[in-house]
C-alpha cells in the first residue's frame, strides 16, 4: 500500500499559546500534521466592562442551576460571565445558553445598564490559563474563572488604571477592601480555593440572605438548593433527613453503555401512563413489545421524556397493565399528605399507604416487565404548577417570614407532585406558577425544586392563556428592537418596486405573474395568507395550474437577529383567541402576506397537467403576483357551485377542483392514509369578547381538499428538486412506518367486539382495510376507527437527507417517495430553509454555508420538530380550556348531555370520547366492577345494594350517553371536566 507523503497544516485559533499538533488522514488516504495554536491579544484590545460599583463573576453550575434567579428582574447586580463558562453551558444546555445570552442583554432594575457582561478571558494574554499537568479540565476551569475575578478586582478596584496599562496579575492577587468584584458559586471548594487567594466569594444562597429584607423575600424561593444537588452528585449526605433509601442508586455510566453494547440493558423514553400513575412504559428498538414498569420503585425517579435505561426483570415476573384506573389525586382524597414524610423503604409509599395497598388486579397478556437502572438523559423543564392544598400546614397561610415546605401539583398529570420550599404560600394558593425541579434524591419519593414566576390566578382566561406557552415551553416574548430593526425601513409603506426603477434588484429572476387569475382560499379571519392558487387551459389542450407561495426568504435573511428568532421560535402558535407569531407582524400578515388587490413576492411552482392528471412538467421561479380574491372555504365553495358564474376566477376554481379530486385518487390508490382527527369550531359571544358560547364540529367543504392537494403537490415537487441539488442537506419531510405492535390492541378489539380485520402491512393495506370498518347503525364508527387508528401512528418529523438512508424517506401517511414543507414559510420555519435551497437550486446562486452542513442542518431541525409538536399541543390544550368554559356556560342554562363512544374499558371506570365537542373523557366508579379482558367489556350492576340485581355490560365501541360538567378541584383550584354515564346506566350511585 502506498502512503501519501504527510502534508502541515495550521489552524489558528499577536501572542500564542503554546502549539498543539497530532496527525491524521484525510478521506483521500493522504496523512496531515495539524497544529492547533491559540492566539491571545492584550486586554487592551477588548472593550472594558461598564462602570459598575460591583460586579458579580459566576461560575457554570451557578448558570445552570440557579438562572431563574439570576434573571428574576429585582435581582440586584450585573454578572460578569467568563467566556469560559459561556462555552460550558452551550456544551451543557443550548437552551440555557440563549437564555443566559438574552439575560445578558436586558437591562439592570432602574436603568442601571445591562443585565451582563461576557469577558473573553480565554482570547486575552492577561486572563489565558494553559492546563496544568494533572489538572482536570474542571478544576483547570475553575481556576480560569478565579483568576478572571482575581484580575477585574484588581483592575476595577483603581479607577484611574486605563486599559492600556493593565498587567497580566497573579490568582492570589488580594482585592481591596472595597472589593467590586465577587465571585458567586456553590462550589465549596472552589470558594475555599478563592477565599485562600484573596478572592471575594460567597455561595448564592449566602449572597440572597445578605440583601435587605424585601429583596430576600422575592429571590429566596426561587433558590435552587445547588449545594445539595452538588453533595448528590458526589455521594454526599446533605442536611435533608429521610428514614431510608427509597429507590434504587442508578448504576454508573460507563455500566450502563457498556450493558447496551451487550444487549443486556434496554434503552429508550418513559412514557408514564396518563391512567394509572404508578405505571409507565419504555418502548426500546431492540424488543418490540414496550417494556412495562409496574410501580413507583421500578419507575426509579423517572420524569415524563427522560432517556431511561432499563433492565428486564426475569419471565416469570412479567406483568400485564393494570385492568384499573390509579389517579393520584383521587387516591390521596382524605388524607393530609405531608411533605417531610417519612416514606417506606420497600414500597416507596406512606405506612399508610401500604396497609391500603391491594392485591395487583391486572389479567392482561404478560409483557416484557422491568426496572430504570440509569438515566441517559433528564428531561427536567419548568413546569406549571398549582399548589396542593392537601400538603399545607394551617401555619403556611398566614406566614411569610419562613420557607414552609409545601407540593407543588403539576398541571400535567404524568408528573409527579414536586417538593418546594415557599415563602408565599397564601398567595400561590390562588395562582398558576411555574416550577422548575433541581434534584430526585434516592432517599425521596417527590423531586424536589424551587418556585419560578406565578402566571397568573387559577381558572382566569389571562392565567390559563400564560400557563399552556410555559406548559408547551412556546416562546411568547415581544420581539426586540434589534429584530425589529431587520425589518424593510418603509414599514407598511413598502411595495413592490417598478420593474424600470429597481436599484435593489427586487425583479432580478423573477417573472411577472401581475396579470395571471391568481387567488387564495383559507379559514375565515385569515390574515396570514401563505399561498395562492390558478389554473388556466393552454393552447395545447393541457391544464396550466399553479401554487404561489409568499417569498418569506426574501425579507427574512440568513444570519441576522430576525432569522435568529424565527429559527428559535420554529413555528406560528395558533390558540383560539390568540396567534403567537414567528414572525413580526409586519411580515405575517403585510408585506409577506399575499393579501388580494396588492402585489406581493411569491415563489411559484408552475405544472403542466394533462386531463387525467399526469405531470407533463414542472418549474420553479420567483414571482411578483397581484390576487384577484381572498376566498373563505365557504365562500369558495359557493362560487365553484354557482354555475351561474362563468368569468375566469371561477373556472380557474372549477378547473383547480377537478384537478384535485384526480390527484386525490392517485393518491389514495397508491395506499394513501383518510385518517381523522377531532375538529371543532369555539362560538365567542362576539367578535369584541374572548367569551365561548358554544361548540360544534367543524364544517367540511371540498375547497378544503382543493387546497390540501395543491399543497401537497407543491410539496412533493419541492422536495425532489431540493433533495436533486442538495443530496446531503436538503430539509425534508418524513412519516415512519410505525410498527406492527402499535396497532395490536386496536386489531383485537375490533376482531372480538365487531368481526372486523385490520390489515397494517402496508400503508396501502391499512387505508382499505380502514374503508371496511363500517357499522351500518352508527355513522360515525369509521372516523372513531381512524381517529383510533391515527392514535397509533408515529409522528412526522424534519430530517437532513444525508442523515438516513434513501430508502427511509417515505411519508407514510401521504405515500409518498419523498416530501418536504415549502407552502407555509409566514408560520413554519421549516419552510423559510427550503425556500432558500429552492432559490439557490433554481438560480445557480450560492447557498447559504449553514445550509451545506449537515450538523447545523440536523441542529436547527431537531429544535423545529420540537416547536412544531409543542405549538400542536399547546394548540389542542386552548381548545379544551374554550371547550370547558363553553360547556360551564351552556351548563348553567341547563344539563348537558351527549353521546359518547367507549374507548377503553377498566374495572372501575371508562374512558370514552365525546365527538360534538372533540372530548375525550373518564367516567369512574366508586367500586370495582366485574372485567372480562377477552371482550373488553365490564359488567356494571344496576343496583349496587342488590346482588342479584341485573348487570349491564358496556365494552369498547359501544355507545353511551354522558352528562358533562365542570368543577374546580379542592386541592389544586384547578378546573376539570367531569363525566358520568347516563346511559345505559347511572353511574352517579355507583
Amino acid at each position: 500500500m502506498v502512503v501519501a507523503a504527510p502534508s502541515q497544516i495550521t489552524i489558528s485559533t499577536a501572542t500564542h499559546s503554546p502549539a498543539q499538533s497530532f496527525w491524521r488522514k484525510t478521506q483521500r488516504g493522504k496523512v496531515q500534521k495539524v497544529l492547533r495554536e491559540h492566539y491571545l491579544r492584550p486586554s487592551s484590545s477588548f472593550p472594558p466592562p461598564p462602570s459598575h460599583p460591583h460586579w458579580l463573576v459566576v461560575d457554570t453550575n451557578v448558570i445552570l442551576h440557579q438562572l431563574d434567579l439570576l434573571s428574576h428582574p429585582s435581582f440586584p447586580l450585573p454578572l460578569l460571565v467568563p467566556q469560559t463558562v459561556l462555552d460550558e453551558v452551550r456544551h451543557r444546555s443550548l437552551p440555557l445558553f440563549n437564555r443566559l445570552k438574552a439575560l445578558i442583554e436586558e437591562e439592570l432594575p432602574g436603568g442601571a445598564g445591562k443585565r451582563g457582561w461576557v469577558s473573553w478571558n480565554e482570547a486575552m494574554e492577561e486572563t489565558f490559563l494553559t492546563r496544568e499537568e494533572g489538572e482536570s479540565p474542571n478544576d483547570r476551569n475553575d481556576r480560569a474563572i478565579r483568576h478572571l475575578a482575581a484580575y477585574y478586582s484588581s483592575i476595577l478596584s483603581s479607577s484611574s488604571e486605563t486599559p492600556a496599562k493593565r498587567q497580566k496579575t497573579s490568582a492570589t492577587t488580594s482585592t481591596s477592601s472595597t472589593a467590586q468584584v465577587t465571585l458567586l458559586t456553590d462550589d465549596a471548594d472552589n470558594r475555599r480555593k478563592a477565599l485562600a487567594s484573596g478572592i471575594a466569594a460567597v455561595s448564592v444562597k449566602a449572597f440572597v440572605e445578605s440583601l435587605n429584607d424585601e429583596l430576600k423575600n422575592v429571590l429566596m424561593d426561587l433558590l435552587a438548593n445547588e449545594e445539595e444537588i452538588l453533595a448528590n452528585a458526589k455521594g454526599r449526605k446533605t442536611g435533608r433527613i429521610y428514614e431510608e433509601r427509597i429507590a434504587m442508586q442508578y448504576l454508573a455510566p460507563s455500566v450502563l453503555q457498556a450493558g447496551i453494547k451487550a444487549g443486556k440493558l434496554f434503552q429508550g423514553h418513559f412514557n408514564p401512563s396518563v391512567y394509572n400513575y404508578k405505571e409507565a412504559t419504555v418502548s426500546s428498538g431492540t424488543i418490540p413489545t414496550p417494556i412495562l414498569l409496574s410501580g413507583l420503585v421500578s419507575m426509579n425517579r423517572a420524569v415524563a421524556g427522560d432517556i431511561v435505561v432499563v433492565q428486564l426483570l426475569p419471565e416469570d415476573q412479567w406483568k400485564g397493565a393494570a385492568d384499573d384506573v390509579v389517579d393520584e389525586e383521587t387516591s390521596r382524597e382524605g388524607k393530609m399528605d405531608d411533605p417531610d414524610t417519612v416514606v417506606d423503604a420497600e414500597e416507596g409509599e406512606t405506612p399508610a399507604e401500604k396497609k391500603e395497598k391491594q392485591p395487583s388486579k391486572e389479567k392482561a397478556a404478560p409483557q416484557p416487565t422491568g426496572k430504570v437502572v440509569g438515566i441517559i438523559k433528564r428531561n427536567w423543564r419548568t413546569y406549571v404548577c398549582h399548589l396542593d392544598r392537601s400538603s399545607l400546614p394551617p401555619s403556611a397561610l398566614s406566614s411569610t417570614t419562613t420557607q414552609t415546605p409545601i407540593f407543588a401539583s403539576p398541571v400535567s398529570r404524568i408528573i409527579p407532585r414536586i417538593r418546594i420550599l415557599t415563602r408565599q404560600a397564601l398567595h400561590l394558593s390562588t395562582q398558576k406558577f411555574l416550577v422548575s425541579i433541581d434534584s430526585w434524591p434516592a432517599t425521596s419519593k417527590y423531586p424536589e425544586g424551587h418556585f419560578v414566576k406565578t402566571l397568573g390566578e387559577v381558572g382566569s382566561k389571562e392565567g390559563e392563556l400564560q400557563s399552556l406557552l410555559e406548559e408547551w415551553e412556546v416562546p411568547y416574548r415581544p420581539f426586540s428592537e434589534g429584530i425589529l430593526e431587520c425589518l424593510p425601513k418603509e414599514g407598511d409603506k413598502w411595495v413592490v418596486p417598478p420593474k424600470d426603477n429597481d436599484p435593489k434588484g427586487v425583479w432580478v429572476g423573477r417573472e411577472d405573474f401581475r396579470e395571471m387569475i391568481v387567488c387564495s382560499i383559507d379559514p375565515v379571519g385569515c390574515q396570514d395568507i401563505d399561498d395562492a392558487l390558478h389554473a388556466r387551459r393552454l393552447p395545447n389542450g393541457n391544464i396550466e395550474a399553479g401554487v404561489h407561495i409568499a417569498d418569506v426568504s426574501h425579507f427574512v435573511h440568513p444570519d441576522n437577529a430576525m432569522d435568529a428568532e424565527a429559527a428559535s421560535r420554529g413555528t406560528t402558535v395558533y390558540l383560539v383567541d390568540k396567534r403567537i407569531d414567528m414572525l413580526p407582524h409586519l411580515l405575517g400578515t403585510n408585506l409577506c402576506s399575499l393579501r388580494p388587490y396588492v402585489e406581493r413576492l411569491a415563489f411559484s411552482v408552475i405544472w403542466e397537467i394533462d386531463d387525467e392528471a399526469n405531470i407533463v412538467n414542472v418549474r420553479f421561479t420567483k414571482s411578483v403576483i397581484a390576487s384577484k380574491e381572498a376566498f373563505t372555504y365557504q365562500a369558495a365553495q359557493e362560487r365553484h357551485d354557482d354555475n351561474t358564474q362563468t368569468d375566469a376566477l371561477s373556472e380557474g376554481i372549477r378547473l383547480l377542483n377537478k384537478i384535485a379530486i384526480q390527484l386525490k385518487a392517485k393518491r389514495m390508490a397508491a395506499g394513501a392514509l383518510n385518517l381523522a382527527s377531532p375538529e371543532v369550531k369555539i362560538h365567542m359571544e362576539s367578535n369584541e369578547s374572548s367569551d365561548p358560547v358554544d361548540v360544534q364540529q367543524k364544517v367540511v367543504y371540498q375547497t378544503m381538499s382543493l387546497v390540501e392537494e395543491f399543497m401537497l403537490l407543491a410539496n412533493c415537487s419541492v422536495a425532489a428538486r431540493i433533495y436533486e441539488q442538495f443530496p446531503q442537506t436538503a430539509v425534508l419531510r418524513r412519516h415512519a412506518p410505525p410498527p406492527k405492535t402499535n396497532f395490536e390492541v386496536l386489531q383485537d378489539v375490533l376482531a372480538k367486539r365487531r368481526g372486523l380485520s385490520l390489515d397494517v402491512s402496508t400503508s396501502g393495506a391499512l387505508a382499505a382495510s380502514l374503508d371496511q370498518c363500517i357499522d351500518p347503525n352508527l355513522p360515525s364508527f369509521n372516523t372513531l376507527v381512524r381517529i383510533m387508528a391515527t392514535r397509533c401512528m408515529l409522528s412526522a418529523e424534519y430530517f437532513c437527507s444525508g442523515s438516513i438512508a434513501r430508502d427511509a424517506f417515505g411519508h407514510y401517511g401521504l405515500a409518498s417517495p419523498i416530501y418536504t414543507h415549502f407552502t407555509s414559510p409566514i408560520r413554519r420555519y421549516a419552510d423559510v430553509l427550503v425556500h432558500r435551497q429552492l432559490a439557490a437550486a433554481v438560480s445557480g446562486n450560492p447557498l447559504h454555508a449553514g445550509l451545506q452542513t449537515k450538523a447545523f442542518v440536523e441542529k436547527t431541525l431537531d429544535l423545529v420538530n420540537k416547536r412544531h409538536r409543542s405549538a400542536q399541543q399547546a394548540a389542542r390544550a386552548s381548545i379544551e380550556f374554550y371547550v370547558a368554559l363553553a360547556l360551564k356556560n351552556k351548563e348553567e342554562k341547563a344539563k348537558v348531555r351527549s353521546e359518547a363512544f367507549v374507548i377503553r374499558a377498566f374495572r372501575n371506570g371508562l374512558a370514552v370520547f365525546v365527538s360534538e365537542y372533540g372530548l375525550e373523557g373518564l367516567v369512574t366508579f366508586k367500586r370495582d366492577n366485574e372485567y372480562d379482558a377477552e371482550t373488553y367489556e365490564i359488567a356494571v350492576p344496576t343496583d349496587p345494594t342488590d346482588s342479584k340485581s341485573p348487570a349491564v355490560r358496556i365494552g369498547v365501541f359501544d355507545k353511551v350517553t354522558v352528562e358533562i360538567t365542570t368543577e374546580k378541584d379542592k386541592n389544586t383550584q384547578r378546573g376539570r371536566v367531569v363525566m358520568t354515564l347516563v346511559d345505559p346506566v347511572d353511574s352517579r350511585g355507583l
